[in-house]
This record gives C-alpha cells, structure tokens and sequence, in this order.
C-alpha cells in the first residue's frame, strides 16, 4: 500500500518551546529544514517529529505542551509531536557526537573532532529513542521522511524494534570523500545504518559519489546506476541513492520583498548608509561559513582598492548558534576582533567600513537586507548547500544585485553561469570579485541576476519534494490529501 501521510523526522520541531512571563509559549524555529518543509507541510498537513529544544527537566507538564502545539496545528496546518531529551542527552548527542563528530569531519575539518566512545553510545540511544517514538505515532501507511546527520541511525533502530515502515533519509549537509570518512572510528556503524533506508538523498552529485565510493570500498555490494539514481544491491534490499538539491519557496520570498513594509524597511537600511553600494554576509555562527576569511578579503580589497573605501560598507549580519560549544564562543570573539581591527584602520569622517550585527533577524529584516543590498558575500568553506543564496536571488526583484559565492558551497553547481565563483580561502580572489562586482554594469547585473532568479524559481521547494517522493514511493506533494487548513498559493 502506498503511503497516504507524509511524517518529518528531524532533531528539532520547528519550533522552540519557551518562558513566557509566568507561562509557556513556543516560537519558530530557525534553519534551512524549518525554511524548506515549513511551507510543504502547511500546505499538505502531515506530522512531524523531534525535540523541541529544551530539556525534559525544564519542560512544562506534558497536558501545557499537548495545548500549545493544538494551537500551533490549528495556524501551521500540520501536528508536532516532541521526543524529549534530558540535559545530559542534549549534551552528549546534540554538542557532543553530532555537532563535535559528524558536523566537523563531514566538512573536512577533521582537526575539530573530538572522538569521545560516550558521545557514540548517547548518539545510538537517542536514535533508539526517535525510533520508538516513530513506532509509536506513524502506521505502515505513512511515508517516515528522517533529516540530517543527528538520526543517521533511525532506519537500523526502527528494525532491530520490529517496526516496518517506508523511510527515506535526506542528508542536508555535504558528505565525505573517502579519505576524511575513513577516520571515524565508528564508519561501518554508520554505513551500515545508512544503507537500513529506502531511499538515501544528498544535495549534490558529489556528495552521491563520495557515498557511492565509500559503500564500494568498504562493503561488498554491488552498485547499479541507472539516470540520476544508483542502487545499491545488499543481501536485505535494494537501497536507491539520488541527489536532490534542496530549495525554497521561491514565491514566498519574491512575494515578500514586494510587500510595502519590507521596501520601506530596505529604503531606511539604505538611508542610513548612503552614497554607497551594501554588501551583505550573513550566517549562523559556525566555524564552517568563513567569516573571519571574508573580513579579511574586504580589508584585502579596501587595501587594493581604494576607490571602495566611502563607496562600500559591507554588513555582517552572524546569528548566535551552539553557544555552549567552546570553539564557537572562540570564533565569536575572533569576529569581533577582527571588525574591531578593520574598522580601526580604515574608519574616516562619516564613514565606516563595517557594519556589525550579532543576533536574530525577523523575517521582514531579513528580506529587507536581501532586497537592498547591492552584492551578497557567501563564502563558506564547505556548505552542503547554502539557501541563504537562494533567498537573496529570490528577493533581489530588481536584478540588480551581484551574488559573490563560494565555489565549496553546494548551491554552486546551480549558480556558476550567473554567480561570481571564488575560493573563500583565496582573500586575494575574493577581493578582486569585489572589486569586480563593484564595476560591474546594470546590463551585466540584470543578466546575471535574471538567470539566477529563473534558476530558484523553477528548481523550488516544492519541485524538491516532488523529486524525492515520485522516488521513494512514486508519488507527488499533490498525491498526498490536502490540510484543512490548507490555503492556496498564487
């Protein structure tokens, strides 16, 4: 029987359960899984599963979670239902082996590992804990969708409980090459669970063939292509293997930066620095987004070019994000520093070089600063793919904004005819793409940016689900029943 629900399993709910004066209340969540599936599951209903971001010892009574996530249903049209976590799970599993194992080594930043055999038997018991709850909420008529490297074990634990269901697996951040994955003490653990899905999707070809590679090297099976999808052949099934680059709700965005209130707040951004072309970065604080690499290629720039100086400011938006591990605290003050430095040295009379923000955005400031600035900086060291490029294409209604992108991010395989590729270790690079984008003639621009527009709109959100879905159980988003709360889209 073909599966007739769609449930979304992910380490975090989208949102986050929070005091509220006296009371509980719960905001959105943040991150490009809530960005991608917010909108696919309003429209479509469904469940979906995960933590919702505080520990079982600070939670409120179970009966006041019940009624706010009613209420949450009642607006978003799709039901949450939480995994509870303890603090000491939360440390292990969530800093501990996802975010001090897999997150670094599957970035090639193996110096950042920290191979602690406790931070393995928590992440394994927490996966045993998503599985029971999945066992627990979903029937073998629902298609089980799990995300991200925290669960890469919930297909293999939901088969040693006994539990059958179609699961898919969607792997939003890059995968190994052979050589980096080789270093985990725990790779065949981790294959091996891979290969317990249906269906394993990664966002580029690379990753799939750097997935592939590992599988032929260090487990005997065979491996078919066939198109855009392998299959790998074990004793137990067929396991099929795609690349599927994950998107946006390109309408959302465009419609958005339309609105009246987002263009008088990208007027007010542009009032309060003008006679100068903005250059926007923004990212979550991570040592992956290579942000002190790109302070240091706008100082490269000032310094190689100084017809920049007065007529660029570039504004470094960080978001605060995993606070409690050490080295991204290290990694807030080296920023700070370095913002410190350059606009030491290169500040004048009515004009900064830098414009420094720590904290959150709401969504109308967000879309503001996408609509307004004339280029956006993304220059990760290695992104699985970056959908804050593809929000600030889908914003840019005028065409006239240049996207500098990192040639390591995953969204570059997409971009490269219509974005300015650079090596973010290269400050050199980065700093004549700059200059270069700084020059560049509105002509130019507006080619650039229409292609990159066209590419976002016709390779949306919803045309991702799609591909994965007509996959893994050969049917579409429209083949699933609509919410009740469902509203249609233009």
């Amino acid at each position: 029987m073909k599966p007739t629900r769609l449930v979304v399993v992910s380490n975090r709910l989208p949102v986050v359960l929070k005091r509220e004066g006296t009371g509980w209340g719960v905001t959105a969540g943040s991150g490009g899984l809530v960005t991608a599936l917010g909108p696919v599951l309003r429209d479509r209903g469904g469940l979906w599963i995960g933590w919702p971001g505080i520990g079982r010892e600070d939670a409120p009574p179970p009966e006041v979670v019940a009624r706010l996530f009613a209420e949450q249903a009642r607006s978003t049209g799709y039901t949450l239902k939480t995994v509870p976590l303890s603090r000491e799970e939360i440390d292990l599993f969530y800093y501990g082996f996802s975010n001090k194992v897999l997150w670094p080594l599957f970035h090639d930043l193996f110096s950042e590992c920290h191979f602690t055999p406790r931070y393995w038997e928590c992440y394994r018991r927490v996966n045993r804990t998503f599985a029971l709850a999945i066992g627990e909420q979903t029937t073998e008529d629902d298609f089980v969708w799990v995300h991200d490297y925290h669960l890469i074990l919930v297909a293999r634990e939901l088969a040693c409980l006994g539990v059958r269901r179609r699961c898919g697996f969607f792997l939003h951040i890059p995968f190994p090459p052979l050589d980096i994955f080789l270093k985990l003490p725990w790779r065949f653990q981790i294959l091996d669970a891979l290969l317990a899905y249906d269906l394993l999707g990664f966002q580029t070809v690379r990753d799939r063939r750097n997935f592939i590679g590992c599988v032929r090297l260090l487990r005997d099976h065979k491996v078919v292509r066939k198109g855009a999808v392998s299959t790998v052949l074990t004793s137990e099934k067929p396991i099929q293997v795609g690349s599927f680059p994950i998107s946006i709700d390109f309408d959302e965005f465009s419609q958005m930066a339309c609105s009246q209130a987002v263009a008088e707040q990208a007027w007010i951004i542009h009032a309060n620095l003008p006679e100068r072309q903005l250059i926007l970065g923004i990212d979550r604080l991570d040592y992956t987004k290579g942000i002190p690499q790109r302070l240091l290629a706008y100082r490269e720039a000032l310094l190689r070019y100084p017809e920049l100086r007065h007529r660029t400011s570039l504004i470094q938006v960080v978001i605060p994000s995993r606070r409690k591990v050490d080295e991204y605290e290290d990694l807030k003050q080296e920023i700070e520093r370095l913002v410190g430095e350059i606009n030491g040295e290169f500040t004048e009379v009515g004009w900064a070089p830098l414009q420094y923000r720590f904290g959150s955005l709401t969504r109308s400031e967000l879309i503001a600063y996408y609509r307004t600035c004339e280029m956006a900086l993304i220059t990760p060291l290695k992104d699985g793919m970056n959908l804050i490029a593809k929000e600030y294409c889908a914003c840019q209604v005028d065409a006239q904004g240049v996207l500098i992108l990192s040639e390591f991010a995953g969204t570059a395989a997409q971009f490269h005819p219509g974005a300015l590729l650079v090596n973010p270790y290269d400050v050199v690079g980065v700093a004549e793409a700059i200059h270069r984008a700084f020059h560049m003639d509105p002509e130019e621009r507006r080619a650039r940016m229409t292609r990159l527009r066209r590419n976002v709109a016709r390779n949306d959100i919803y045309r991702w689900v799609d591909s994965f879905l007509s996959i893994a159980i050969e049917k579409r988003l429209n083949d699933f029943p609509r919410s009740e709360f469902y509203v249609p889209r233009d």
